[in-house]
């Protein structure tokens, strides 16, 4: 069983005339295009302590396996803008998980795309703990109503956006969450 001790988040973007390339390119801005990722679902683990990205890549190994929340987004469409986001929900209780969501939006600024994100992780991690709120109420009311609830202590994002490339070139945004030993 592997059940992650730590955890760290980053974002990139990436520009080529291919695809794929283009992806390579947002996984190196990210600093972690030496990995094997496989994605997996939404949960941040218990007791799993988060460090920043640069301590994080410091534990990368090239061609290590490394599991990720990833949300990734491509265009190839001049000036479209596209964003990643991962949204990140955390429980008081600390014997409790967390969540993880992932948002890949067009046509939606970093600020409105992050808010999504942060606004589905504490949702569902709402639901989890039975709070009671009204889900069609605005993002900034029922933030406040979980945090005055005591039960989820802190939410955040990371998210990436970019307008897709002028001269029609594959444009790639990442935001994810590396989960390690």
């Amino acid at each position: 069983m592997f059940l992650p001790k730590k955890i760290f988040f980053t974002k990139g973007v990436g520009v080529d005339k291919n695809y794929l390339s283009s992806f390579e390119l947002a996984l190196r801005s990210a600093g972690i295009q030496m990995c094997n990722l496989v994605t997996v679902s939404s949960i941040y683990p218990i007791n799993c302590k988060r460090i920043t990205k640069e301590a994080g890549v410091k534990l990368l190994k090239p061609g290590q396996i490394t599991f990720a929340v990833m949300a990734r987004n491509s265009t190839n469409e001049p000036n479209r803008l596209i964003a990643s986001s991962i949204g990140v929900a955390l429980p008081k209780d600390k014997s409790m998980y967390g969540y993880l969501s992932e948002h890949h939006p067009y046509g939606e600024t970093e600020k409105v795309a992050g808010e999504y994100a942060e606004d589905l992780a504490a949702t569902m991690l709402a639901t989890t703990l039975g709070l009671d709120f009204n889900p069609d109420i605005d993002w900034n009311e029922r933030e406040n109503i979980y945090k005055m609830s005591g039960e989820i202590v802190k939410s955040f994002n990371i998210t990436q956006s970019a307008q897709g490339n002028k001269k029609g070139l594959w444009t790639t945004v990442l935001a994810s969450a590396i989960l390690l030993p």
